[in-house]
């Protein structure tokens, strides 16, 4: 009779020792200096200020016109200017803030600001401020500056311009007044989270802050459509 059961022979493989295995990680890409950030739309090149362009600037911020829903008065010194320019290297430089200038690229004159600024890196947010010359307002310029920056603020994939800082939030305080500037950013899909009264006071004259939001949730804004 032959056994219940018949124990298999096991063969012992020889112990060899295999080369170590390192996974290739590929380092991820370099951060763009915000004093190297350059944008490209339809009309304009968005770049940091140049020493060159402090005549431009100063039309824009001596502009009362310009000005009149500003957090500062008018200029009245061609050395501002000057002094704002120099100012943006040290931001510019340790990514604190960001002031690009709006170059027309058809003249390539300077004719605009946009600035990201209190950036809040644990709180995934900032603040945006804008400026446009009067003779440019009107044309849509402003909205295409606008929609470039925002859009390369929400890309969080490797590589792209604000990718380390993962903002998650937009904000922007805005006189109530200034109706042209309320509704360039609600077509972007800012919402008017509320109102601060009486929060400025420029030049004797009191005005409240318009306080809107945009979330990367609700970037790119909707189309509304026709009723």
């Amino acid at each position: 009779m032959l056994p219940r059961s018949v124990p298999a022979t096991v063969a012992r493989r020889p112990w060899v020792s295999l080369p170590y295995f390192q996974p290739h990680i590929p380092e991820p890409p370099p951060v763009i200096p915000f004093d190297q950030l350059v944008i490209d739309t339809d009309r304009l090149r968005l770049r940091p200020l140049a020493a060159s362009d402090a005549d431009d600037v100063y039309a824009i911020f001596s502009d009362p016109a310009v000005m009149r829903h500003w957090s500062t008065p008018a200029w009245t010194d061609p050395a501002q200017a000057v002094r704002l320019i120099e100012s943006d290297r040290e931001a510019l430089s340790g990514r604190r803030d960001l002031r690009l200038g709006l170059m027309r690229a058809d003249s390539g004159r300077v004719v605009g600001t946009l600035s990201l600024y209190k950036i809040d890196a644990a709180c995934r947010r900032a603040d945006i401020g804008y400026a446009l010359a009067r003779s440019q307002q009107g044309q849509g310029l402003m909205n295409e500056a606008l929609a470039a920056v925002i859009g390369l603020a929400f890309d969080h994939r490797p590589g792209a311009a604000f990718d380390d800082l993962l903002l998650n939030r937009i904000e922007a305080d805005v006189d109530p007044r200034n109706g042209p500037s309320c509704r360039a950013l609600e077509r972007l899909g800012f919402r008017l989270e509320g109102v601060l009264r009486e929060r400025w006071q420029v030049a004797g004259e009191i005005s409240d802050s318009a306080m809107y939001g945009l979330l990367r949730a609700d970037w790119p804004p909707r189309p509304v459509r026709a009723a």
